[in-house]
């Protein structure tokens, strides 16, 4: 067996994964059981992780549900993603203090980047990765804060084969089979031949770990359970985009009667900026000491529904729920190829199910595309 074979490995073996990651001085995140739902967060061995849990969604709603298989992954994706370990919520840019002669130092917060391993990252989320990589160190103005943390992470993804109802990564093109991107990728079977894991290595050092690994050289019967059960998958998807060119489909639906049907229940809370895994909106706040010898700059999320999100010396620019509503849809799925060449959606489903209203984005893009069509009917007609 080579170093680049495909190996089969079974729960001691993801056991072992995770503690090889640890000797080689990664801090490991994975998805575990906490507060009543599978949230990432540091793990020290495979009893962390979720096994035999999954999940119960719809628009506004997530419930934990018990499994009988034993499974590890077969949840979709939870509340956090993983940008919140890439670019997290609240970061000090730089501290300054002056001096006995009054003279003021700045200095840039040099606090140690964590060399991270993330284990069980979906394709939407490797997706969503890949996309904000783009963002935020792919073009003219690069974030050297995110540029230093993504190049310290080890990422071992997960194909999905158990969707969630309100996936709809089919419809982006983001799973549920792994693209690129990844150090490992895992395969979970489960069938009458055991509960095993069929992994793959996609970079030198996967490679490298992957022959630590515990296993065996793949057989032809796990590689062939393991694409039917994505291909499976792919069939049974929660939700679906309209098929038709989304970016025009925005364009062409700027002044549509939905967006007030939607604003109407909109509260404008920012819940589906805070959980997308791909919204990069960032604000700053500077802070200092009741002596003020010390201040601080710290930069932290920001959302585009917050009404002070685009606030002039005249007042804001998008006042109204309809406008700030409109924004993000039509940035997530139109503008965003206009500034980066893809979709600004990778189909994870969050934004439905942490809406606490319910508003779910792909009903309203067939609700906009069916606006679009009658309005051409009436226009032959």
């Amino acid at each position: 067996m080579t170093q680049c074979d495909d190996v089969v490995i079974d729960k001691d073996g993801l056991d072992a994964l995770i503690t090889i990651l640890a000797r080689r001085g990664r801090t490991v995140i994975g998805p575990t059981v906490r507060d009543g739902a599978i949230t990432l967060a540091e793990i020290s061995g495979g009893t962390d992780l979720p096994y035999g849990w999954g999940v119960d969604l719809e628009a506004g709603r997530y419930r934990l549900v018990p499994r009988e298989d034993g499974a590890a992954f077969a949840h979709s994706a939870g509340p956090q993603s993983w940008k919140t370990f890439l670019h997290p919520p609240r970061v000090r840019e730089w501290s300054a203090d002056r001096t006995a002669d009054g003279t003021v130092v700045v200095t840039p917060d040099d606090t140690p980047v964590p060399a991270y391993a993330f284990l069980g990252v979906r394709p939407c989320d490797l997706r969503a990765i890949a996309v904000q990589d783009r963002v935020l160190s792919g073009g003219r103005y690069s974030d050297s804060a995110y540029r230093r943390r993504r190049d310290r992470v080890f990422l071992v993804a997960v194909e999905c084969t158990e969707p969630g109802a309100t996936c709809f990564c089919v419809s982006m093109e983001s799973g549920p089979a792994v693209g690129q991107g990844y150090d490992l990728a895992l395969t979970e079977v489960l069938d009458a031949d055991g509960h095993r894991f069929l992994v793959r290595a996609a970079s030198g050092e996967g490679a490298a770990v992957l022959a630590e690994l515990p296993g065996r050289a793949a057989d032809p019967a796990t590689r062939s359970a393991a694409r039917e059960r994505v291909a499976e998958a792919a069939d049974r998807m929660g939700r679906t985009m309209p098929l038709v060119d989304l970016r025009t489909l925005m364009r062409e639906t700027l002044d549509a009667e939905r967006w007030d049907d939607v604003t109407a229940r909109c509260l404008t809370c920012g819940n589906c900026t805070m959980v997308c895994p791909t919204c990069f909106c960032t604000t700053v706040e500077d802070v200092t000491d009741l002596t003020g010898d010390h201040a601080e700059r710290w930069r932290h999320w920001e959302s585009c529904f917050d009404r002070d999100f685009t606030h002039l010396s005249t007042g804001p620019v998008r006042d109204s729920a309809r406008s700030r509503y409109r924004q993000w849809a039509t940035h997530k799925l139109g503008t965003w190829h206009d500034q980066f060449d893809s979709s600004g959606c990778v189909g994870c489903g969050r934004c439905i199910v942490w809406c606490p209203t319910g508003i779910d984005i792909t009903e309203e893009a067939h609700a906009l595309h069916r606006e679009r069509e009658q309005g051409r009917g009436r226009e032959v007609g």
